[in-house]
């Protein structure tokens, strides 16, 4: 973790929060993998757009009836910062993600984590370390991004209020989503935060960074069905489960804007991902 980051969050902390409550808000923080365009020195950790690299015996993601997915992102496991994140990432291997972007049929058909029949519209591929892969040309029917080099740094990744683990330390009685009087949720504490760091950002583990409420409630609600009542007492329970495996922001220097500037995202559950199960993540995407 960044002694930098770690350094000014907690002075932040102190100086907006009765001591106490900042300690605690402090202990609630999680590492995470901040991704950024790699310059000059920096090592190169994976990419934005340009040619994803397959094994052969791999088909290109396509959204059956819809058509095939965008490559958006692959990240080299092995070249990531190691002992980082509290999740069981992979040490080694390369994971490549695809989303069917709206480019065949401008935007008709949306990948809805609450609606199963979609879901084939985002996709995580997992390439072993060791096997052959090769560069995969996009489809002709579609545009690639350009091609954005990405470098790494370990960062604190610092939740929402409405957040549910934010809530359930300092207004367990709070309704998902739900302003309560406290002083982490006030305008003070809130626009010093926005102030040290707005930004989305592309960002591997740790706490997504949302654009419009907690993502991880919107997935447990898309796991647990899409009836589900945003209040159902299970979803902050299901919630817990899930965690971010990848976000990517909207970003002017690949061509990547997702709605109104917006992201997306890649979870998946804790055990899922210890076992490599990446067929079983889930995507969801906010914007403005």
């Amino acid at each position: 973790m960044t002694q930098t980051s770690s350094g000014a969050l907690r002075a932040l902390a102190h100086e907006h929060l009765p001591s106490d409550v900042a300690e605690r808000w402090l202990g609630l923080l999680r590492p995470g993998v901040r991704l950024t365009a790699a310059g000059g020195d920096d090592a190169v950790v994976g990419q934005l757009g340009g040619e994803p690299r397959l094994p052969r015996d791999v088909e290109w993601p396509v959204w059956e009836g819809n058509g095939p997915l965008s490559f958006i992102a692959s990240v080299d496991c092995a070249a990531l910062p190691q002992g980082v994140l509290d999740i069981p990432f992979p040490a080694s291997g390369t994971l490549a993600f695809f989303y069917f972007d709206g480019q065949l049929d401008d935007g008709e058909a949306l990948v809805d984590v609450g609606d199963i029949g979609s879901r084939a519209g985002a996709r995580v591929v997992y390439v072993p370390a060791g096997t052959p892969a090769e560069a995969r040309a996009t489809p002709e029917e579609l545009d690639a991004y350009p091609h954005i080099p990405l470098t790494a740094r370990p960062d604190l990744t610092v939740a929402d209020a409405t957040h549910p683990r934010i809530q359930q330390a300092f207004a367990p009685d709070a309704r998902p989503f739900e302003k309560y009087d406290h002083p982490v949720c006030g305008e003070e504490f809130t626009d010093a935060l926005w102030e040290y760091d707005g930004e989305v950002g592309h960002q591997l583990g740790g706490t997504p960074q949302s654009v419009q409420g907690p993502v991880e409630l919107e997935v447990a609600r898309g796991a647990l069905g899409p009836d589900t009542d945003w209040h159902d007492p299970r979803l902050a329970g299901e919630a817990e489960h899930w965690v971010l495996l990848a976000q990517f922001d909207s970003d002017e220097a690949a061509d990547m804007m997702w709605g109104d500037e917006g992201c997306l995202y890649w979870l998946i559950r804790r055990a899922d991902l210890a076992e490599l199960r990446f067929d079983r993540a889930l995507f969801t995407w906010q914007c403005c």
